[in-house]
């Protein structure tokens, strides 16, 4: 199993973005992106503070706290990429504004073909080794073949076929998850994926960069005075990140070689599957905190 998977590691990568993204695609409908020019300022607020003020707080993040090697890259690479495609899910159980939460993740999703290359050359440029070489081509093409390209599809399905478009999203959403496990189980029989290497101080680190994150989301809706429905559906964004496309892209930049030890890209993988799991703990938290105070606003 260890030798087929760092062969086509991958493989297993761009599989479970596709899937992922498929998914997504056949929940979305193009009059979604209307709420762009319904609320511009929410919607502007949110594409900016995730564009912006996120990288901005991984990287002063990441110098505050001296981090160095993959995990330092693996904080970069979350701040790069979009929100996740569960961060919707998460908008509407936490009571916030659904159609918002869909909007930034979809203007997001589309700039990152641009943005993410950008801002991982940007913030995490000097952390690659000497002779590395950002492959912002590769990255480029890569989104648009893996992540826009199915998003894209799935909205087809959905507009000229909706009634498979929920067995389409039922099958990208467990099939990512299908291929996110064999990813672990690929990688922890491979003796890449090392809680004692990866060192509890880091795992420390990772949480409260999500808090962080969580915090800066807040702070910005109240500057901006945005209602908290819509601060909800921000601070789901910017917390709920797209680890599939973190993956994807780590397979790209540091590939698995048979034989050939890796402690960066591992550190890398590692942040990122780590982040994605306890993401949904936050996540977790937040829906129970929003729907108690949602529930005695009522009161």
């Amino acid at each position: 199993m260890s030798e087929f998977y760092l062969t086509n590691e991958y493989w297993f990568a761009v599989i479970q973005l596709v899937l992922a993204m498929l998914g997504m695609g056949a929940t979305l409908t193009f009059k979604d992106f209307r709420e762009v020019l319904i609320e511009p300022k929410a919607v502007t607020v949110g594409t900016l503070a995730q564009l912006l003020l996120i990288p901005l707080v991984a990287y002063l993040f990441v110098l505050t706290f001296g981090m160095t090697g993959g995990i330092a890259i693996g904080v970069a690479l979350i701040a790069a990429i979009p929100g996740g495609t569960s961060s919707n899910v998460f908008t509407y159980l936490a009571r916030g504004n659904i159609a918002l939460s869909i909007c930034i993740t979809g203007v997001t999703t589309l700039l990152c073909l641009f943005s993410t290359p950008f801002l991982l050359d940007l913030t995490a440029g000097h952390l690659m080794p000497a002779d590395f070489v950002m492959p912002t081509a590769t990255i480029v093409t890569e989104i648009a073949l893996t992540l826009l390209l199915p998003l894209l599809i799935g909205m087809l399905i959905l507009n000229f076929a909706p009634k498979y478009a929920p067995l389409v999203a039922k099958f990208g959403i467990r099939g990512t998850l299908f291929f996110l496990l064999l990813i672990v189980i690929g990688s922890l029989s491979a003796g890449r994926l090392s809680l004692d290497a990866f060192g509890w101080t880091n795992v420390g680190l990772l949480v409260l960069l999500m808090a962080v994150f969580l915090l800066a989301g807040l702070l910005a809706s109240l500057v901006f005075g945005l209602p908290r429905a819509d601060g909800v559906a921000m601070e789901c964004e910017i917390v709920v990140r797209n680890v599939n496309l973190g993956i994807l892209i780590k397979a790209s930049l540091f590939p698995a070689v048979i034989g050939q030890a890796d402690a960066v890209g591992d550190m890398v993988l590692f942040t990122l599957l780590l982040y994605g799991g306890v993401q949904m703990l936050f996540a977790g938290g937040m829906i129970a905190v929003n729907r108690r105070f949602n529930k005695t606003a009522q009161l």
